[in-house]
């Protein structure tokens, strides 16, 4: 049987009899898979840490044919302060599913790995909202689904003082109100999103409502190119 140590993230497990799990893992080195892990719904099971939300360790898998299962694992990063406070819960279970929706077992997942171990710390350790929003912009960009920030994508004007605008989901860019037909949208949620994306802004638009708005924006732009709902993102919107 072969044996192989992987970096990984638990993006999500499903029970599997009595006391084993399926886990979904997102890994450095061979893209997203599954393995399963025996006895860890037991009572003071040796790696029931490795079937937890959001842990980040060092796997151990034994592979026969095409099945995975886990052997061993020795844990990175847990995150507590995750578990301990429930808008960072929501942020990073956003996290997780956009991970597991944006990736498909391939070595390209590496670049949603880096992305979705950092965000994770970074909600752990500072604000969860922007850094939610600084993850689903950059993973999007990584799946192909750039964001246009630049200027209006019809006329090229710049819109960072505009009031109101046009978002184009089939394009992923924004437009001025009269250049497009898009998803109507305003300037608190188009400069959140720039400075979250390390562009300039506008500071007077940057609000809470703006937050809230860019995270609704960007969960229907996820739902509408990757036809998935992100449940964890929609229970975090909630909360704000």
């Amino acid at each position: 049987m072969e044996g192989i140590k992987v970096n990984a993230l638990m993006l999500r497990s499903a029970d599997y009899g009595d006391n084993d799990k399926i886990l979904t893992l997102l890994t450095a080195e061979r893209g997203k898979l599954s393995a399963g892990i025996k006895g860890v719904k037991k009572a003071g099971a040796k790696l029931k840490f490795a079937a937890q939300p959001f842990c980040f360790a060092e796997y151990i898998l034994a592979k026969r044919g095409e099945r995975y299962t886990v052997t061993q694992a020795s844990e990175t990063e847990s995150f507590y302060d995750i578990r301990t406070d429930i808008n960072k819960f929501y942020a990073a279970s956003a996290v997780c599913e956009a991970a597991d929706c944006l990736t498909f077992g391939s070595p390209d997942d590496a670049a949603i790995f880096t992305l979705a171990a950092q965000a994770l710390s970074n909600i752990c350790n500072s604000d969860e909202c922007l850094s939610l929003i600084k993850f689903l912009l950059a993973a999007l960009s990584a799946a192909g689904y750039t964001l246009g920030l630049d200027s209006c994508g019809e006329c090229g004007s710049h819109l960072t003082s505009a009031p109101k605008m046009r978002f184009d989901m089939n394009t992923g860019s924004f437009t001025c109100w009269d250049c497009g037909t898009g998803y109507g949208t305003g300037g608190a949620t188009y400069n959140v999103l720039r400075m979250c994306a390390g562009r300039t802004y506008e500071p007077e638009f940057i609000t809470a409502d703006g937050r809230k708005r860019a995270l609704r924006l960007l969960r229907e732009y996820f739902a509408y190119k990757t036809d998935s709902r992100c449940t964890g993102l929609s229970e975090y919107i909630r909360l704000l």
